[in-house]
């Protein structure tokens, strides 16, 4: 049976549901959403989304007009709007209204945190961020890759990946460390998505022009690729030749690369200080090439946290993204 009948048949079950005064459970609510049990409970508590009609029993119902109410309201915490103001949106209400106040705890049992929201502790970001924490955290392909084009259309790359991208990948990660083996696959997923946004975004790679390539790459044993791929990104918009290599290339690859290619930068990525090396960054600065008389060395950018410390006279350290950019255009342009 094919993926629209599938859907097809779990309306007409719902509205089947409905008519019949049966309803849905709220776990079966909570998994056709993607949601937990407990956020659906949460939403009921503090902004009056719980079931528009009471039935006997302990356990409570939920109509289609319920579950439509609910999908309206995941929808509008996709974009990133605040729970209260979606919840006042889904119910339909045409003035703000202040939300019922949650019930007080249990004094012995820990405050209930829904997993509805982004559930990273985001901080004071801008209002995107929310929302692709949101998409992510849902496994929303469909969402995440519309507020990813629109981040980055709204605000350029550079931008949209400083002030929006990085600091959801930073908190997802953050969530990934605090969680053991929890929401890996989030961040798997959010990574996966970003890649494509900004292969999607970039222009063409430039042609190639002597002296004004570009080498990127990780170090090796390094494998996170997604800031030398923004870079790649930024420089292709730019018009710079760039010549992108990826994670954990071997010492010889990148020799090979750097002594065929002839660029004047190479961008050498670490994300942690067990794989920045200054020897191998000290010796592909020295590697030249060129006719007697008019050789010349690459300038070696140390890129990524893993270089703290590790720097030294000659090996550009550029903190962000921007001033990567702007370090590679001085260096080809000089």
């Amino acid at each position: 049976m094919s993926v629209i009948r599938d859907d097809e048949a779990d309306e007409a079950d719902t509205e089947a549901d409905a008519r019949h005064g049966g309803g849905l459970t709220t776990g079966e609510v909570a998994r056709r959403l993607g949601v937990a049990p407990t956020t659906v409970r949460s939403w009921d508590r503090r902004y009056g989304l719980g079931p528009a009609a009471h039935t006997g029993g302990r356990h409570r119902r939920w109509t289609a007009g319920d579950l439509a109410r609910l999908e309206r309201m995941c929808a509008l915490t996709a974009t990133g709007l605040p729970p209260a103001e979606a919840a006042r949106l889904a119910l339909g209400e045409t003035a703000p209204a202040e939300p019922p106040k949650p019930a007080p705890p249990p004094p012995t049992a820990a405050p209930e945190r829904s997993r509805a929201g982004s559930g990273l502790r985001l901080g004071d970001v801008r209002q995107e961020c929310k929302g692709i924490a949101r998409s992510a955290l849902r496994l929303d392909a469909v969402a995440l890759d519309k507020q990813l084009e629109d981040a980055i259309g709204e605000h350029g790359l550079v931008a949209a990946w400083t002030e929006v991208i990085m600091p959801t990948l930073q908190a997802v990660g953050r969530k990934w460390e605090s969680a053991g083996e929890r929401y890996v696959e989030v961040e798997h997923f959010l990574s996966w998505h970003v890649s494509g946004a900004l292969r999607r975004h970039a222009p063409p790679v430039a042609a190639d022009r002597p002296g004004a390539t570009t080498v990127l790459a990780c170090v090796p044993a390094e494998n996170h690729t997604l800031p030398l791929e923004v870079l790649a990104a930024a420089l292709a918009e730019r018009g710079l030749p760039v010549r992108m290599f990826g994670g954990a290339l071997p010492v010889e690859s990148l020799v090979a690369a750097v002594r065929r290619t002839g660029p004047a930068a190479v961008g050498l990525w670490a994300q942690s200080r067990t794989t920045a090396s200054r020897p191998l960054a000290q010796h592909v600065s020295a590697l030249e090439w060129g006719v007697r008389g008019a050789r010349r060395k690459p300038v070696v950018l140390t890129l990524g946290p893993g270089w703290a410390g590790q720097t030294s006279r000659g090996l550009p350290h550029p903190p962000g993204l921007a001033e990567a950019v702007a370090a590679v255009e001085q260096v080809v342009h000089r």
